[in-house]
């Protein structure tokens, strides 16, 4: 893991590496951490790792054995989670032999990859909070660790489901990672597991060995709009209906209309554009584990992320469709040349004249002045 970004180059590997623990509002607190405890009888706390490891080394055979393993250590969340979306899709999506694959093969290497991750990730991952410009750099061996450890539910104090209401709360301004929401009730959370376990699956084909960058940028000084007479030169603007940004945006800066919650509801309800592009591209997933809640003055680039899946259909009629073969060229790092920036976008379901206003139109040209695009001007 990288945090300096003159640093770009990952480690080819990362085992037996020393482990730097920072249990801290500054940064992600990782499962491994000695100081991630959990309530045990007698008024005892034991380290909560230990208890996971324990816990996912069992024999995990079947979808209420799994159930069974991430509530022993989420034992305060037993009354109000459910895992019927992850039950229907093994027990009645898959077929006996893929039932057999997904526990005997897949479920395994995953609890390998989650068990790993203090020799994956040895460092402190930093949160990427509002206000700051920073980037980071993560293999895409470091993301799938982590979204192992996100689908096995093992982050700590990022569990409560309504912990975004509660603004005291140490992550109220965060995303839920944790994968317990997308285990819950909904055809679409059947078909969401669909893209998540083909990702899984492809990475235990073939180990992804590039890299991806996440950055943060905020701006505290925008142009005057209104005294501006400056003119966009030679600028020829092509509008079609035609096609998807993720088909059609090769070798141009991708826009994710983002929730100001990057990810939006990729986890729960949602399936418009920022969740189907998280869908097909799941390492945008792990942006959700440390990037801070947008605001006006920001935008969040990420740089290199894999895609895995085709999809068809648009919100309720979503679906899985086919493998999909990332052909892009990787930059010199290792990154695929595919750069998304995500952009909170804002509701106007009311009224819809109210993006023509004034304010609304300047906000808008504010988060492109934001992004890493030369404009020419005369």
């Amino acid at each position: 893991m990288v945090m300096d970004p003159s640093r770009w180059l990952i480690p080819d590997s990362h085992k037996n590496a020393s482990c730097v623990d920072k249990w801290d509002q500054d940064h992600v607190r990782l499962p491994y951490s000695d100081r991630n405890l959990y309530p045990a009888d007698d008024n005892e706390v034991i380290n909560r790792w230990c208890l996971i490891q324990t816990a996912l080394r069992k024999s995990i055979k079947s979808s209420f054995d799994l159930e069974d393993a991430i509530l022993s250590y989420n034992n305060r969340f037993a009354e109000s989670w459910n895992f019927r979306a992850l039950h229907k899709y093994c027990n009645e999506v898959l077929n006996n032999e893929e039932r057999d694959l997904l526990f005997n093969s897949v479920v395994p290497k995953m609890i390998d990859l989650t068990c790993s991750l203090p020799n994956i990730c040895p460092e402190p991952i930093p949160l990427i909070k509002s206000g700051t410009n920073r980037i980071i750099v993560l293999s895409q061996k470091q993301i799938s660790c982590l979204l192992a450890n996100a689908f096995f539910c093992t982050f700590p104090r990022r569990n409560a489901s309504n912990y975004r209401r509660k603004h005291s709360h140490e992550y109220a301004n965060y995303p839920h990672i944790n994968f317990d929401t997308l285990f819950a009730s909904g055809r679409l959370k059947v078909e969401k597991l669909k893209f998540i376990m083909h990702y899984f699956n492809r990475i235990f084909e073939s180990e992804p060995t590039g890299v991806v960058s996440f950055q943060r940028k905020c701006l505290d000084q925008f142009p005057d709009w209104s005294r501006s007479e400056r003119k966009i030169s030679n600028c020829k603007l092509h509008v079609s209906a035609e096609g998807t940004i993720e088909d059609f945006g090769i070798g141009m800066l991708q826009v994710d209309f983002a929730n100001e919650f990057i990810g939006g509801g990729v986890l729960n309800y949602g399936a418009v554009q920022e969740e189907i592009r998280f869908l097909i591209n799941p390492e945008l997933l792990v942006s959700m584990l440390f990037m801070e809640k947008m605001k006006s003055n920001e935008a969040i680039i990420i740089t290199g992320c894999e895609r895995y899946s085709n999809y068809a259909g648009y919100g309720d009629s979503l679906h899985f469709l086919s493998d999909h073969r990332d052909i892009t060229n990787r930059d010199p790092v290792g990154r695929r040349q595919t750069e998304i920036v995500a952009m909170d976008a804002l509701p106007y379901y009311k009224n819809s004249l109210v993006q023509f206003s004034t304010q609304c139109i300047k906000r808008e040209l504010n988060k492109v002045i934001i992004l890493p695009v030369k404009l020419k001007f005369v």
